[in-house]
């Protein structure tokens, strides 16, 4: 596995033309042009005993997916280590240099965000941080050149980093370090959606004023969950009002609301940007079961988001899809199984819902953490919801926050906030 600094390679366009798709639309064909960026020391990335970001949740998704067959399909690729001049793109230098210094050092700097209960200081943080970045900015780099059609970083997904801070377990951005690289890359119209349970602030505040950048947050409400922030208002800067797009669901959302509110906003949104790249963030803190939000999801309704980015990607973006991780704290009945999911989507061959875990996955739980793992890859759920056309109910919180979002919205792209 290669820690070398990662140099960007010199500027070209996408081996394919936007809007042209080079395979299937959704079908095996795209096995052979996705990937993984992966090796085992990304999971160095670790706020020690007891914090609810372990990286044993890595681990065990990469085992799960490999034990599932779902590596066979992803071709496998070498994660480089950011150089600070990459990470600087998005970061203050004072950031990169406390990181640096308190990784080797130890200390508290809260001013920097460092040292806090959310992001303890722990040794090689800059490097363990910088070789997420690395992995992400090669997904984007994959992507970009055509040498993969969808690529994948589940360590990334730290959305909540602030260009002079960590926050929220997020020490450096590595999205929005990717989504620079492709701006620097010629990019014009890129497109995120985070799906995570927690709004994805730091993304929103890096390309708050930028034209080219469409980031959409759908999340529990800044009202009960950190980082209290993205509501409906919140458009975007000065001169880039409408590429900010905030859904902020309200507590005990489930399978149905989630998937109600997704279709109402993404699609047709998606559909009048035309990215020519679609990034998404996965976090699945939004399960019923996560310790730290306040939603109801189940696998299931992960599954069916998930279904639903990908062929977003294909209808949209000519297919081009770089996918992160994100949060996501019940470490062992969760997240193994939607990541396990999302990286079988990515080939174009799901897995069945109602497939057992192998035993040979759920013998390594046991053996490692002393208790046993999920069996089946669902949570027994089939997941429905009324689509945003058959009518609007202002008596309910959820419609409430949708329509929000699409009036404030909508009419910044063309669209019609009382139509379909």
């Amino acid at each position: 596995m290669s820690d070398t600094p990662y140099e960007p390679p010199a500027p070209r366009a996408p081996a394919v033309a936007p809007g042209r798709l080079p395979g299937p639309a959704a079908g095996p064909g795209c096995a052979a042009l996705s990937s993984v960026v992966f090796d085992e020391s990304l999971t160095s990335y670790d706020f020690g005993p007891g914090h609810p970001m372990h990286p044993v949740r890595v681990d065990l998704t990469m085992r799960l997916a490999d034990s599932l067959g779902v590596l066979d399909r992803l071709r496998t690729v070498p994660a480089p280590v950011a150089d600070d001049d990459l990470i600087r793109t998005v970061h203050d230098d004072d950031l990169v240099r406390a990181v640096t210094r308190l990784g080797h050092e130890g200390g508290v700097d809260l001013a920097h965000g460092l040292g806090s209960e959310d992001n303890p200081v722990f040794r090689g943080m800059h490097e363990a941080t910088a070789h997420v970045v690395g992995a992400s900015v090669e997904a984007f780099r994959q992507v970009w050149s055509g040498e993969s059609l969808h690529s994948a970083n589940v360590t990334g997904g730290l959305h909540h980093a602030m260009p002079g801070r960590a926050s929220g377990f997020c020490v450096y951005n590595d999205v929005a370090v990717g989504i620079r690289h492709l701006l620097d890359l010629g990019a014009t119209r890129v497109a995120y959606v985070d799906v995570d349970a927690h709004h994805g602030d730091g993304v929103q505040k890096v390309f708050w004023d930028d034209p080219r950048v469409l980031t959409i947050s759908l999340h529990e409400t800044g009202e009960m969950l950190f980082p209290g922030t993205g509501f409906a208002a919140d458009t975007g800067g000065p001169d880039a009002e409408g590429t900010a797009v905030n859904v902020a669901l309200p507590p005990g959302t489930s399978d149905a609301g989630w998937l109600r509110a997704f279709h109402a906003v993404v699609p047709p949104l998606l559909r009048e940007w035309q990215p020519e790249v679609l990034v998404s963030q996965h976090g699945c803190d939004s399960h019923v079961e996560d310790p730290l939000t306040h939603l109801n999801l189940t696998v299931d309704g992960h599954r069916t988001t998930y279904q639903a980015l990908h062929e977003l990607a294909h209808e949209v973006a000519g297919g081009r899809w770089v996918v992160t991780g994100g949060g996501g704290y019940a470490l062992v009945d969760v997240v193994p199984r939607s990541w396990s999911h999302l990286l079988a989507i990515m080939t174009g061959t799901p897995l069945e819902p109602s497939l057992a875990t192998p035993q040979s996955w759920r013998d390594h739980v046991t053996r490692s953490l002393g208790r046993g793992g999920p069996l089946r890859m669902t949570d027994g759920r089939a997941p429905v919801w009324r689509d945003w056309t058959e009518g609007y109910d202002p008596a309910t919180w959820l419609d409430r926050s949708v329509h929000a979002t699409r009036t404030e919205v909508f009419p910044l792209h063309g669209l019609d906030p009382a139509a379909w």
